[in-house]
């Protein structure tokens, strides 16, 4: 099998970028690459067509669907062969191969994950047999040692399929090096020995005060870094990680403000990401009245809870303060759970979503929803306010109109309060303007979605292609699992026409040996900046703005 597996030292260190880079990079180069990533953990989510060819629809996780755009391949469900979406702390709802296959909570996760273990692996072996190379990203962090027992995302995928792995850090957070270092020294004999090289992520600043901890983390560890990509602010788009949803602000001269409702259990807020491109909005993420008072649009998104969230929406004042917009005749757009919401019951008979078996939503639109058990999942097409529309649907809940309200992309519409059941409508530019237009008396722009998308996965891959050593990961995806070594003698011994000795195996802290040879990898770029203003508290020598003082790291 010839795979790479993408891990991290923590959530949100850069795994998605680099992966997504990396299947870019690797196709440009006409290798036959696809996306996997285990088990994903978003209610961020995204309906493919199964591989079956009889029309059945799949839901995998939005990273991966992103992920097989960027390596040019369809989306399948292999590709995300676990999806966790959270309904509580405790709690998730499980979709096996792209279909619902009930839950499972905390006190029951060793033992309520063994069978999702084989299917993952299994599709990942079917992957690998149709595909040169695999790019697999791991979740969280491979040195979370309290759950390696029944690890079949990090370290257990990787020794399933030989892979050799690349650990990401954000140097960002600071502690970048002793993260890298300790997850390496974290981790058993059997597992370090596949840990083949590291990449720094999201650094600001000169890469030559960088580079004395790169050669420290080098000779302690007996393995290269890879590379060192740059800060880079535009990287928002398509994100599915919840942490991310301020990147989506406008730049200043944006003369409109589109309020989305934060809700606890939000999913697919991707919904939005196409209002973000449009120069004169701004999308502002909003958790009190307060922040709803100058909104002239006021997004309720979908959410994992519908019911729990409208409790929380009334708990905060938000509902009285959505019904006063309204009733000032501004705008509100709630797309599927966030369009149950502002309907009127909501039942829940068979406890889809919980204990509470019906309540009452906003009543700003004539509709009624019933949860059922059975998920719909759907690509529609269609059209609305004059213009073509397509999107996805992905619910329980079953939708009935009254006499009050109209049609609107599978919802309803009354006057200025409109509801829809497809996510992805408004990255259709069509329907995106004519609805602006409707609600904001705005001209169409020209801003292109389909586009914006396609720039951002060639930024992601010239980013990797600029700042990582591609054909050396290239070279170490093909190559047996733990033999980095091979792969980086080989190219040096080419590079220079000379035989490198072979490197010694004492590390400190350390036993296993790792793979010799760390000598001659890339630190990744030409110190060129994308944020900050030269001042370090990122750590390790990283800008992230200022005034020019240094805190947390190797520039003091």
């Amino acid at each position: 099998m010839s795979g790479l597996l993408v891990a991290g030292t923590t959530s949100d260190a850069g795994k998605s970028v680099v992966t997504t880079g990396l299947c870019r990079a690797f196709a440009r180069r006409g290798v036959r690459v696809a996306p996997y990533k285990a088990q994903n953990m978003s209610n961020n989510s995204m309906v493919v067509s199964t591989t079956g060819g009889d029309g059945t629809m799949a839901e995998i996780g939005r990273a991966q669907w992103v992920q097989a755009l960027a390596a040019r391949v369809t989306p399948e469900p292999a590709m995300n062969p676990v999806l966790l979406k959270p309904g509580s702390d405790r709690r998730s709802h499980v979709v096996l191969m792209g279909q619902a296959a009930g839950e499972v909570s905390s006190h029951d996760w060793e033992a309520g994950r063994r069978h999702l273990a084989t299917a993952a692996h299994a599709a990942y072996d079917d992957l690998a047999s149709r595909y040169d190379v695999i790019v697999a990203e791991g979740a969280g962090s491979p040195a979370e040692i309290n759950l390696r027992a029944g690890d079949y995302v990090n370290m257990g995928l990787a020794q399933h399929a030989g892979l050799p792995t690349v650990v990401v850090g954000d140097i960002d957070r600071g502690g970048v090096f002793a993260a890298m270092y300790g997850t390496l020294a974290l981790l058993d004999p059997a597992d370090q020995a596949l840990i083949s090289g590291f990449v720094i992520n999201k650094f600001r600043g000169d890469v030559g005060l960088l580079a004395p901890g790169l050669t420290s983390l080098e000779e302690l560890t007996k393995r290269p870094v890879f590379g060192v990509l740059p800060w880079e602010p535009s990287l928002w788009l398509d994100s599915e990680d919840a942490l991310d949803l301020e990147g989506r602000r406008s730049a200043a001269g944006a003369t409109k403000k589109v309020a989305v409702v934060r809700l606890p259990r939000i999913s697919n807020f991707t919904d939005v990401d196409a209002l973000g491109l449009e120069p004169d909005l701004d999308v502002v993420f909003a958790a009190s009245p307060a922040d709803l008072t100058d909104a002239d649009l006021v997004v309720l998104p979908g959410t994992r809870s519908t019911i729990s969230d409208l409790a929380w929406l009334r708990s905060r004042g938000l509902d009285v303060a959505i019904t006063e917009h309204v009733r000032r005749g501004r705008p509100v757009l709630g797309i599927c759970g966030g369009f149950q919401m502002l309907g009127g019951v909501i039942a829940d008979p068979d406890g889809v979503e919980g204990s509470v078996a019906e309540v009452e939503g906003l009543g700003l639109l004539d509709v009624r929803t019933d949860f059922a058990p059975a998920k719909n999942l759907r690509l529609p097409t269609g059209s609305a306010l004059g213009v073509a529309a397509s999107g996805y649907e992905i619910h329980h809940g079953r939708i009935t109109r009254g006499d009050g309200v109209s049609e609107f992309l599978g919802g309803a519409r009354s006057g200025q309060v409109f509801g829809t059941m497809w996510h992805g409508s408004l990255e259709g530019d069509a329907l995106r303007g004519a609805f602006l237009a409707a609600t904001l008396g705005r001209e169409p722009s020209t801003v292109s979605f389909p586009a914006a998308r396609e720039r951002r996965l060639d930024r992601i891959g010239d980013l990797v292609e600029e700042h990582l050593d591609v054909d050396a990961l290239l070279d170490l995806a093909r190559s047996p699992a733990g033999r980095a070594d091979v792969v980086r003698d080989e190219r040096r011994r080419v590079e220079t026409n000379t035989v490198p000795s072979s490197a010694t195996a004492d590390r400190v802290g350390l036993d296993t040996p790792p793979p010799s040879g760390s000598g001659g990898s890339t630190i990744g770029g030409d110190g060129s900046t994308s944020g900050g203003d030269g001042s370090t508290s990122g750590g390790d020598g990283s800008t992230s703005g200022g005034d020019g003082s240094t805190s947390e790291g190797n520039a003091r």
